[in-house]
């Protein structure tokens, strides 16, 4: 098994357009209804807002490979391109997907892994994300590499208010 990780430049947007959308698709279809979905993913994967976000110097894009596949992608944010105010300390993993069939293969807990070394790298004391309460897969796999939740947040899927559960990791 070869993993590995690659960050994305401009150049990967239309590549980064797509597994995003598949990826947050096959997640939380099931959950939300079809106009909510659309709305969401016509408002956060656009080219242009994917564009904007790459060409934020203070947040990354990161593909995961296995076998030579891509399989997955990250974005971490530091500094004013948190979506939460957190300090100076903490580095934010905004997204983190696998595709759907190379999910139990370990790529999460590589990526997460990886997230520790790049956060302790950037001098950062403290990871954290936002995962909605109903996914529940998540939160457990979330709580066994060790974040715990310590808040919540409002999340909006189209015109739905829905609730993200803050969790964190200290790392030093």
């Amino acid at each position: 098994m070869t993993v590995k990780i690659k960050k994305c430049d401009r150049e990967d947007l239309q590549v980064l357009q797509e597994i995003s959308i598949e990826t947050f698709n096959d997640t939380f279809k099931d959950q939300n209804s079809p106009e909510n979905m659309k709305a969401y993913l016509e408002k956060a994967f656009n080219s242009k807002q994917l564009d904007k976000e790459l060409s934020n110097s203070s947040s990354e894009f990161f593909f995961v490979y296995f076998n030579n596949e891509i399989t997955g992608y990250l974005k971490v944010n530091t500094n004013d391109a948190q979506s939460e105010e957190m300090g100076d300390e903490s580095f934010e993993i905004e997204r983190i997907y696998i595709k759907y069939k190379f999910q139990k293969h370990g790529l999460g807990k590589y990526l997460l892994n990886k997230v520790m070394e790049m956060a302790l790298e950037r001098n950062k004391t403290k990871i954290w994300l936002g995962v909605w309460e109903k996914n529940k897969n998540a939160i457990a796999f979330y709580k066994k590499m060790g974040l715990v939740q310590t808040g919540a947040h409002s999340f909006y899927m189209g015109d739905e208010e829905q609730t993200d559960f803050i969790m964190t990791k200290t790392l030093i």
